[in-house]
């Protein structure tokens, strides 16, 4: 690891901080770090920040609760600005939204994005919008909550049927089935996947379940 002194600070003593969801690989917001703000968050495990408008330090969360605990911090190449990898508790923006980042500048139609479980949801949710005719999601969002319930229900019999055949294919192909009516069901409840990630996270999952195991013997 490099010394805090390693790092090139601009003329007002300050540099880029890049904070990344640590689950998502998301950018959450781009802030600023001076010398202080940064051993503050290295030794509290959670982000500090100096306010260039403000003109002061402020630790994110500490009025809303919107904390973000720290993974790592890395520097670039020339040291002279930083990525922080967080697991957040809530919104990153102080508009309440995941992202600062969310005004699309430009998109290119000739590519396609990378998948990902965020872009699914966005598809799935736009399909309760927009209501798009012909669409088995929408279809679903039309019939219901209890449609929706029973659909989960048949693909969490058809992953116990393919994993108990120790079946690998057949397995992912109904666990993605799975993924998808649950992801339907997560959509129609107002869920979102940060609310999982954050569940999860809150758990410290694998040792948790272990000593529930245990608990239950």
């Amino acid at each position: 690891m490099i010394n805090v002194n390693e790092l090139k600070f601009d003329a007002n003593g300050l540099i880029p901080a890049v904070v990344v969801d640590a689950v998502t690989k998301k950018v959450l917001t781009v802030a600023y770090m001076n010398k202080e703000s940064l051993e503050i968050s290295m030794n509290e495990g959670m982000t500090c920040f100096w306010s260039r408008s403000r003109k002061c330090l402020w630790r994110k969360g500490e009025t809303s609760g919107n904390r973000q605990h720290i993974v790592n911090i890395t520097a670039d190449c020339d040291r002279d600005a930083l990525t922080v990898s967080v697991y957040k508790d809530g919104p990153a923006c102080h508009l309440g939204t995941d992202s600062c980042f969310n005004d699309l500048v430009y998109e290119n139609n000739e590519l396609e994005g990378e998948f990902s479980l965020d872009a699914l949801m966005k598809v799935i949710e736009g399909r309760k919008i927009e209501k798009k005719e012909g669409s088995y999601t929408t279809y679903l969002f039309e019939k219901g909550i209890d449609k929706i319930l029973k659909k989960v229900g048949e693909e969490c019999t058809e992953v116990i049927i393919a994993g108990k055949a120790n079946d690998k294919a057949e397995t992912i192909y109904e666990i993605s089935d799975l993924v998808y009516h649950v992801m339907v069901l997560m959509i129609e409840m107002g869920i979102s996947l940060d609310d999982i990630n954050n569940e999860l996270a809150s758990r410290h999952v694998i040792d948790h379940k272990v000593k529930q195991e245990k608990m239950t013997k």
